[in-house]
């Protein structure tokens, strides 16, 4: 069970600012859609990841986040959760969860669902928790990071739940990541200075009072001292960075979808 008490409705949180698309993430996406032609967003946010080329259904609960969809002209949301989805068996060709699976009430049953309305293939992109540990912010922000390693479940979890032919790939974070997620910052540090970046990664928003600000004085001390460099300095160049960032492809024996041309 995921822990939902983060407020995300908070209007603050302005994911399309900061929660830009990255392309060379949405290139492994857009691969891996193939040629499938309808596809429904679940947890669908402010729209990232969303092609524009197929026929697109999103859903999403929160009235903030479906606000936030404008800024990325994406098509309105309808409202709903990941585990009862309005509609019938097989009604598209592919069904797409991005950073979202972690924070469903019930995470086999939301899979179970996407299983169900689509007839080709399921994309989740999510992070692995069992390689979540090799971001330097263990050492800083060790605290937050290893309560949100908890949330998320394992491959083994995601692949045994939805079942058919499952393929994991390991997606490469670039250094000028536009999609303002915790690794996403690998070799930026100073960004995670800024509150507003930080209101734009949930972990922090589950943190007791007084606690954000002990990381990331415990961060900006080891920035002034010059110790982060001396350990990590590295990174300001390095064009990736492989981290826990995973999609997960599921495919199944084709049926005809309601979109089906």
């Amino acid at each position: 069970m995921a822990d939902l008490t983060f407020n995300y409705d908070d209007p603050e949180i302005q994911y399309a600012s900061h929660r830009v698309p990255d392309p060379c993430i949405a290139s492994y996406i857009n691969e891996a859609l193939g040629d499938t032609r309808s596809l429904i967003n679940v947890g669908a946010g402010a729209g990232s990841y969303e092609p524009s080329d197929r026929y697109v259904v999103a859903v999403e609960p929160l009235s903030v986040m479906r606000a936030q969809r404008s800024a990325q002209r994406k098509v309105p949301a309808i409202i709903g959760k990941a585990d009862t989805l309005p509609f019938d068996d097989s009604t598209f060709d592919a069904a797409l969860a991005t950073l979202t699976i972690h924070h469903w009430p019930d995470i086999a049953k939301g899979l179970q669902e996407l299983h169900r309305v689509s007839n080709d293939r399921i994309l989740i992109l999510t992070f692995d928790p069992n390689a979540m540990d090799i971001f330097w912010g263990f050492n800083y922000f060790g605290e937050m990071l290893e309560a949100e390693r908890l949330k998320f479940p394992t491959m083994d979890f995601i692949t045994r739940v939805l079942g058919d032919h499952c393929e994991v790939k390991t997606i490469p974070i670039p250094l000028d990541c536009t999609d303002g997620f915790i690794e996403a910052f690998y070799g930026r540090p100073e960004a995670f200075l800024n509150p507003s970046v930080r209101k734009a990664q949930s972990a922090w928003g589950f943190l007791s009072s007084g606690v954000e600000e002990q990381l990331v004085t415990r961060l900006q001390q080891a920035l002034d001292s010059g110790e982060w460099d001396r350990k990590y300095g590295y990174l300001r160049n390095q064009p990736e960075f492989t981290g826990s960032l995973r999609l997960v492809i599921a495919r199944k024996p084709r049926a005809k979808s309601l979109f089906a041309h």
